[in-house]
């Protein structure tokens, strides 16, 4: 097999030398000359068999030193490349994002605590405070507000006029059935519904219900914030320590594209930045928590005061 290389690699060799060769001694190398030259040829190919042996093996050893050069330019391009890199995932400022998606999460929970809050049957009239009741018509359950329209005439009643008349019995039945205590009474094409005083009891039982829903609501945006701080944790680049011993730059590089795809998956900042955001994520947590703190006590307030 190597007597098989060595003679391809003088066939080419020897290709070569007859489009490229010096005219003269003086002539920089690899200048080229007519293919026509017949003469020149004849000499060449006149050379000893030793000479062409040893121009081939010269021309496989640059051949060689040329890979081999290519081969280490090609390393530190994606050594430059990946420093680039690096540099440029440590730029970026994932700081509103976070802080958005945080406080998504957060007003979600103030929303959800005020249709709570809104279920909650007072001394007072209220639209809202049938829209949790499910009304089952034609083996078809919904929610009464898509089948009614709630008004309050008075601060005592309220009344509830279907979209569609035939539905009246089953509306009047689920308003029976609620936990809210109520006893409608027909009045044509609609259901009139007073709204009887709270009981002390009742009272009380209603309270406990506003404060558990305040800590359920405190508890989501207390998730909201620490997903925050985990998304933040993440995103700082960790200090590893450096290893004494390289089995070779080879191994390096590899360890480094690793490193850097690992970084690659998601943005990276200072531990400057990180405790600045951190910071502002603990405003925002404190900001809507006071908020659900002060629903909580002005429905505590409405319903000790009826």
């Amino acid at each position: 097999m190597a007597s098989i290389s060595v003679r391809r690699s003088l066939r080419s060799f020897r290709r070569i030398s007859l489009l490229v060769r010096p005219t003269s001694t003086t002539s920089a190398p690899f200048q080229s000359r007519p293919v026509s030259s017949s003469a020149t040829s004849s000499a060449y190919l006149s050379r000893p068999a030793a000479d062409h042996v040893s121009l081939g093996l010269n021309f496989i050893n640059e051949t060689r030193r040329g890979y081999a050069k290519g081969r280490r330019q090609a390393y530190d391009d994606d050594e430059e490349d990946f420093e680039e890199d690096n540099r440029g995932a440590h730029t970026l400022d994932i700081g509103p994002t976070v802080k958005s998606a945080a406080s998504s999460q957060m007003e979600a929970a103030i929303d959800a605590l005020s249709r709570e809050l809104l279920k909650l049957r007072t001394g007072r009239a209220s639209a809202g405070m049938l829209d949790h009741i499910i009304v089952e018509s034609v083996s078809v359950k919904s929610p009464l507000n898509r089948m009614a329209v709630v008004s309050v005439i008075d601060p005592k009643t309220l009344s509830i006029t279907p979209f569609d008349p035939n539905t009246l019995k089953e509306l009047e039945k689920a308003i029976v059935s609620s936990p809210l205590g109520l006893n409608p009474r027909s009045d044509g094409q609609r259901l009139i519904a007073s709204i009887p005083p709270l009981t002390k009891e009742h009272m009380q039982a209603v309270c406990k219900v506003v404060a558990k829903s305040s800590e359920d609501a405190k508890q989501s945006i207390r998730r909201a914030r620490q997903k925050a701080l985990d998304t933040i944790k993440k995103a700082v680049p960790k200090k590893g320590k450096d290893d004494s011993k390289k089995k070779g730059k080879d191994k390096e590089t590899s360890d480094s594209k690793k490193k850097a795809k690992d970084n690659k998956t998601g943005p990276s900042f200072s531990e400057d930045d990180a405790k600045r955001l951190e910071k502002e994520i603990d405003e925002i947590t404190k900001k809507y928590i006071k908020s659900a703190e002060d629903m909580c006590k002005a429905k505590e307030k409405e319903i000790t005061a009826s």
